[in-house]
């Protein structure tokens, strides 16, 4: 039998409760997790307690008004060690329900040390007879007593020791509830309850009775009624203080109800006619959870946002909490903020994410409906404003910062104080069009700033001034033509200005400031070489972005009006390039200054003629672009383009942020210009991210902060790393390098390549509103109704380029300058702890269901530690020296998800502590995505710290995505770290419309589905891809990452069906021929075999017009309906056979797990076939078929209570099967047929994809009690290119539902976490897996769960033994996901446990009976 643990739980928040304002509990799935919310919120304990229930409420003892007569104040011993208990002080007891069952936990706090906490298990776990809707402690008793209220209007007086029911009571309306609300006193006959029924009624009831009849066997009246919602009540709150009832409906609104006193002694059911009082509607879809508390409201339900109403005022809504991806939220908890510093708010996402925010009692600022919050700052004139730019002062405060205004007749103005002044008026030239530019610049031998502005007119004439001293200004001369734009741009304390003339001509200016002797601002100004943009229509530059000075030169990247991406490169030293006086003649004067008594103003001075011959002659030193990306941002232009850690972020006003670098060009593309110039030098897209839905007009990027200290490592508010070295020096350092080594482009580049993506924010305009919005999370961080783009705007921020959670805006509108916080005033939400989108304590993966889901491999983590050494102590100095050491950081597992929300999440999933990290998110699909496929190749010399993967992704309107994913190990962060390149994409309906007889076809169904994909052969340049298709069709893809191309080169509609599954597998004869086999199923149950070995030729180029076959090989009906999972493998007779065993499993709509084996014959003689020494792609026999017939098969016809949905190999003869029944079953094929070998109820509901994989783990023990676990993979079920499968066959197989990619690599052994622990209930203890990784995977030692064994002893010594245990790994997900740990069931104290937990409940229940 195997033995099935879970090591990795993602699954909905379901419960919140707080402890005080000092702890967070929440409930994931059977998980109990406790949060520390001081002095910043982390994770700190997890324990499973419900079996396979679902965590819905948790209800904490509360304190009684005689300790010495309540149990948890002191010792509880009772008979035969039922309930066991400690005298601990700072400790609380627990009552944890969910579905049927109900389980007392006692959660303790160290008092030596506050840091540690633990739990322990009271008793065994209380199974009912109907669903808990709500639990109370009653108090009054001396013994600890339960009301428990049920789902068939039912209320229970339950024995909390024994789990027995001492009372049970009905209401006379015996409807179902959909919620409950218990309002328990003292006693029994004190106790109400308010039911939300499925009739959209409320019912308030007295369980204890009227008074008349007390009598359990009768049936309770209701006492009131409330009438009013269209929908079923999913939750109901009650607020003593003001006797307030508020209900929560399936209609989308909230109610808030006047009820009087309900409960206290006596049980008062309240006024006899009670009335509602609001209803608030704000939300989008159904309300699920609602709380309050003094003077406000918050609900929450499907739409993923959290409201906080105003009850006392107007009823409006004056906050919202967006955190939670698609799928909405399931908890909701509010503290009672008994402190100075406000309340804590809870939130628990349908995709397993929690959120927590902290709320003032005075808070009343509204978000994003709120006009009112802007400000105008009476701009006086005269003209109007036209161009609004902030200056920031030394110490960068919002408080002191400066706003400058250019009005249309060439004023420039200056807001300070909150007062306005004229700082320079120009000549009438500037009068009619201008544009302006500042900046904040250091001056030379002085520690203050100077504010520099340029100001550009018609002409070609630019003035640059300090705006302090404006008469200390110089007028530049940009061309004769109009000066379309002007870009500061500040590198290694060097500012260059750019003016964008006529003709795509931009000139450059190096600009320094110094003090003179009398105190008063003097500029320097040294022309460099211009730029000359690409010839188009609209040639002007609208971004540009330095890169920095090495031997390759001074690299810019700019961006046009056009939405080209330019990449210029200025040859030369340093030195020459910053003075400029060898390549400009400097015979013109550039500057003649007067004072008109006027304004201060400036005039050109200098022939034409003369400045004509002076273009001419300096015509030669325009420099051209090496690279030229023509028009990749669409025709509304290039917005802004930036540089973080060695990656460079574009933006435009076609709605997509494009990530790209700058590489050195391959030797057979450098091409030489008319100038004889050779670059060398070329950008390339990796990826592209679109923002939201309806956010065209993108304007920009902000780098995000990590949300707490400890969860990331260091801040981004500076471009540095811990060597010293800017990430712009880093980046031209690797180009320096790969300058000199020019590689194809394929997997395994090598260091060069890995630069890792930030995380960052998207800020732009959305309708009226400016944004700042998170593609991760897809949410908004900031929204200022501001009236839509077209607008000159400026954003603050306390880091240049960078998100900490808040900013104030300055913009233009209606001839009237606005703020959304005046300068003056320091905001009241610009702390950490009043940030508005508060703290991700847990991050979510997906919220509508995870459809399929493939492993890539894993990768192992280093860190270091830095020791010192007592062997290096000086006397004098009395110091030591520290070194560097490397430490083992465990390994973690990178899987890749796609879910209904149209994203593809990379993951990084640590199997020995449990944590859970969102390496990436995609959002390219329009549509669900149905699968996922990847090759995966290792690379040479990494140690295990780096791989790359080719993934497929494909679904719903025919579209299929193709990237490179480079993962490597980030040892600064301490976590994996995904770099994803964007391929190739390709939809149907596009190319049926290329094709030119294509009016003798089928036109592609728009709606057509990607329903399965495998890789056919993924062992040649050219991945082979074949994909099961909606519309009846079976097409093989051809994936070129040289060319990044998908095409499709072979389609059949032998089917006439739904394709529903595929699977693939490689064939090898003694002759070393190879061969290809293809299986497909569709919904009328038959699995058809295809012989697609002249396709593999015919995709890698051998063979021009290489025959596919039309028909199937091999055609068997297996179900009698559709075939939802293929799973294959291959055993091989012998050398001397001429044929092999193809084993096909397969699962169905009709739950039945089939299991046919069918004998291959290998073609005789076939001389076309290659020998393993030849190259891969003419390895394939071609011109012989194979002969295919039925050897054997087998049934299992009710494997799973409802269609199985997935079915993959674990190895050859172990298959793992799960269904929507929630079940993961194992089955142990043989000659004797299908055995059932093990199963667990797994607690991911709607499951339809799993992957497997195989590996050994060394196990430690301390006696026979403590175990600990480090996994050295040794198989993956998967395909690898260039490797063979370690299982003892010369084949390799790929399935459609899981993963196609993995890893044969021999690494070392991992250190981690105690892994198969289980605890008191049975169940495997599943860590949390959000607690930081230094907590678990970092520290080996340190542990963040205790079994309770573990918990009374609190030893935590551990004696090693060396022993290898095989293992296997199971990923199940649907609305969540659960790694599984599968191994040989031993006859260890766990698996007793396990075996004995029935009985041993069985044992309670017998004795608390007889009592």
């Amino acid at each position: 039998m195997k033995l099935m643990e879970t090591a990795a739980l993602v699954a909905p928040v379901t419960a919140l409760e707080f402890l005080g304002d000092t702890f967070l509990l929440t409930g994931e799935g059977p998980v109990l997790t406790a949060y520390s919310l001081l002095p910043h919120p982390r994770a700190r304990a997890s324990h499973s307690v419900l079996q396979h229930y679902r965590i819905h409420g948790i209800r904490p003892r509360p304190p009684v008004a005689d300790p010495a007569q309540s149990p948890a104040a002191g010792p509880c011993r009772l008979e035969k060690d039922e309930l066991r208990s400690t005298s601990e002080p700072n400790s609380c007891v627990l009552a944890v329900f969910g579905g049927k069952a109900l389980r007392l936990v006692r959660f303790c706090v160290d008092l030596q040390d506050g840091a540690h906490l633990h739990w322990e298990i009271l008793g065994a776990l209380a199974e009912l007879q109907d669903w808990v809707l709500d639990v109370r402690w009653l108090l009054g008793d001396k013994h600890w007593v339960l009301c428990v209220a049920v789902a068939h209007n039912k209320v229970l007086l339950l024995d909390a020791i024994t789990g027995n029911a001492l009372v049970q009571r009905s209401c006379l309306e015996g409807c179902l509830l959909y919620s409950a609300l218990l309002l328990v006193h003292t006693s029994w006959a004190d106790t109400v309850l308010v039911g939300g029924t499925v009739f959209n009624q409320m019912v308030l009831w007295r369980p204890g009775g009227t008074g008349k009849s007390r009598d359990s066997g009768d049936k309770a009246p209701v006492e009131r009624r409330l009438l009013g919602h269209t929908g079923v009540i999913f939750s109901v709150s009650y607020l003593r203080e003001n006797g307030w009832l508020a209900s929560a409906s399936d209609d989308r609104s909230v109610r808030l109800w006047d009820v009087g006193d309900l409960g206290g002694p006596g049980g008062s059911c309240g006024d006899l006619n009670p009335t509602c009082l609001m209803v608030l509607y704000g939300h989008q879809a159904r309300v699920f959870s609602v709380r309050l508390s003094p003077g406000k409201a918050f609900s929450a339900g499907e739409d993923g946002v959290c409201l906080v109403w105003d009850l006392v005022g107007s009823g409006k809504v004056v906050s919202k909490l967006k955190g939670h991806r698609a799928g909405g939220v399931r908890g909701l908890a509010v503290s009672e903020g008994r402190g100075v510093e406000g309340r804590w708010v809870a939130t628990g996402g349908a995709d397993g994410g929690v959120r927590l925010w902290r709320m003032e009692g005075s808070e009343d600022r509204k978000e994003g409906t709120a006009t009112e919050k802007l400000s105008d700052l009476k701009f006086p004139g005269p003209g109007l404003p036209k161009v609004v730019r902030i200056t920031r002062n030394d110490d960068g405060s919002w408080s002191q910062s400066r706003f400058v205004v250019c009005t249309d007749q060439g004023i420039v103005h200056q807001y300070s104080g909150g007062q306005w002044e004229a700082v320079w008026t120009g000549t009438p030239e500037f009068q009619s069009y201008c544009v302006m530019e500042t900046i904040t610049v250091s001056v030379k031998n002085s520690p203050t700033k100077a504010h520099l502005c340029a100001v550009g007119n018609l002409s070609g004439s630019i003035y640059v001034f300090p705006i302090s001293q404006p008469e200390c200004g110089i007028l530049l001369s940009g061309g004769s033509g109009k000066i379309h734009s002007l870009i500061w741009q500040e590198a290694k304390e060097i500012v260059y200005l750019l003016a964008s003339g006529a003709g795509g001509v931009v000139c450059r200016w190096v600009v320094k400031v110094n003090l003179n002797q009398n105190c008063s601002l003097s500029l320097n100004v040294s022309p460099l070489p211009p730029f000359l943009l690409r010839s188009c229509a609209k040639c002007w530059l609208t971004a540009a972005v330095c890169l920095g000075s090495t031997s390759l030169g001074l690299l810019w990247v700019c961006g046009d009006r056009r939405g080209s991406l330019l990449l210029f490169r200025e040859d030369g030293k340093p030195d020459e390039r910053n003075l400029g006086v060898q390549r400009v003649r400097r015979d013109i004067p550039l500057v003649h200054k007067k004072n008109d008594g006027k304004g201060l103003g400036c005039e050109k001075t200098g022939s034409g003629a003369m400045a004509e011959r002076n273009r001419e002659e300096a015509s030669d030193l325009l420099l051209h672009p090496l690279s030229c990306l023509f028009g990749v941002h669409g025709k509304q232009g290039v917005s802004s383009v930036c540089e973080y850690q060695g990656l460079l972020y574009s933006c435009g006003r076609d709605g997509c942020v494009r990530i790209f670098k700058v590489c050195p060009t391959a030797p057979d593309e450098v091409e030489e210009d008319s100038r004889g110039n050779t670059g060398g030098l070329q950008l390339e897209v990796l990826r592209v991210q679109r923002a939201c839905k309806g956010m065209e007009w993108v304007e920009g990027v902000l780098i995000l902060e990590p949300h707490t200290p400890e969860d990331e490592g260091g801040g981004l508010g500076e471009d540095t790393d811990r060597g010293g070295k800017s990430s712009r020096d880093g980046l031209l350092e690797k180009l320096e390098v790969t300058e000199k080594v020019n590689e194809k482009r394929r997997f395994g580049r090598g260091e060069e390549e890995r630069e890792r993506e930030a995380r960052f924010a998207i800020v732009g305009f959305h309708a009226v509103h400016f944004v700042v919005w998170d593609p991760v999370r897809q949410e908004t961080l900031l929204a200022v109704p501001c009236g839509g783009g077209h607008r000159s705007w400026s954003l603050w921020l306390p880091h240049k380029g960078f998100w900490p959670g808040y900013g104030a805006l300055v913009f233009i509108k209606q001839g009237d300058v606005w703020t959304s916080q005046l300068p003056g005033e320091t905001p009241s939400w610009a702390g950490r702890a009043e940030r508005t989108e508060g703290w991700g304590l847990r991050e979510g993966i997906h919220g509508r269901g995870i459809g399929c889901v493939c492993r890539l491999g894993r990768i192992r983590g280093i860190a270091k530690e830095s020791q010192t050494s007592s062997a290096n102590v000086c006397e004098n100095e009395g110091w030591e020296e520290a070194k560097d050491v490397e430490k083992e950081d465990g390994y973690w597992e990178i899987v890749v998800t796609g879910g209904e929300d149209t994203s593809l999440t990379i993951l990084a999933i640590h199997p020995n502590s449990g944590s859970v990290k969102v390496l990436s998110v995609i959002t390219d699909h329009i549509s669900s995505i149905r699968t996922v496929a990847a090759v995966t190749r290792p690379e040479e010399g990494s140690d295990g710290q780096f791989f790359a993967a080719l993934l497929v992704s494909a679904g719903g309107r025919a579209q299929m995505q193709c990237y490179r994913l480079l993962i490597s190990w980030d040892r600064q962060r301490r976590v994996p770290a995904c770099q994803v390149i964007q391929v190739a994409n390709h939809r149907l309906d596009e190319q049926w419309e290329r094709r030119r007889n294509r009016h003798k076809t089928v036109k592609m169904d728009p709606e057509t589905r990607y329903m399965a994909a495998v890789t056919v052969d993924g062992n040649t340049d050219c991945v082979v891809l074949a994909l099961a298709c909606s519309d009846g069709a079976l097409r093989l893809f051809s994936v070129s990452e040289v060319r990044r191309q998908i095409d499709l080169f072979w389609e059949t509609f032998y089917h006439q069906r739904c394709v529903l599954s595929l699977a693939a597998c490689t064939l090898e004869d003694g002759r070393g021929n190879r061969y290809a086999l293809l299986f497909s199923a569709a919904t009328d149950g038959k699995i058809a075999a295809w012989d697609l070995t002249d396709a593999s030729l015919s995709s890698a180029g051998t063979s021009s017009k290489a025959p596919t076959p039309q028909i199937p090989c091999f055609n068997i009906a297996v179900h009698q309906s559709g075939v939802n999972s293929l799973a294959v493998w291959v055993e091989e007779l012998g050398r001397e056979e001429s044929s092999c065993l193809v084993t096909v499993a397969s699962g169905g709509d009709d739950g039945q797990l089939t299991v046919s084996t069918i004998r291959v014959q290998y073609p005789e003689g076939g001389s076309a076939g290659g020998s393993r020494e030849l190259p891969l792609q003419t390895q394939f026999q071609s011109h012989n078929r194979l002969r295919l017939h039925l050897h054997s098969q087998s049934h299992v016809p009710q494997s799973h209570a409802a269609p199985l949905t997935a079915l993959k190999v674990l190895s050859p003869g172990l298959l793992v099967s799960t269904s929507s029944d929630q079940r993961v079953c194992m089955w142990e094929v043989g000659s004797a047929g299908i055995s059932h070998s093990g199963v667990l109820c797994s607690h991911v509901a709607d499951a339809s994809g799993l992957a497997v994989w195989e590996g050994k783990m060394i196990i430690g023990e301390e006696g026979d009690k403590k175990r600990r676990g480090r996994v050295e993979c040794e198989q993956e079920i998967a395909t690898w290119k260039g490797k063979e499968s370690q299982t003892g066959f010369k084949t390799t197989c790929g399935t459609s539902e899981g993963c196609t990619g993995g890893t044969n690599s021999k690494d070392k052994e991992a250190g981690g976490e105690p892994v198969n622990a289980l605890s008191e209930a049975g169940d495997p203890v599943c860590p949390t897996r959000d607690a930081r990784v230094g907590d678990a995977a970092a520290e080996p030692n340190k542990q963040v769960w205790k079994t309770e064994t573990e918990a009374n002893s609190g030893s935590r010594s551990w004696e090693r033994m060396e022993r290898m245990e095989q293992v296997g790994w199971v990923l199940v997900c649907g609305q969540g996901l659960q790694l599984l740990r599968v191994k040989e069931e031993q006859d260890s104290e766990a698996a007793r446990r396990q075996r004995a937990e029935p009985q041993r409940w069985r044992e309670v229940k017998r004795r608390g009976s007889k009592r």
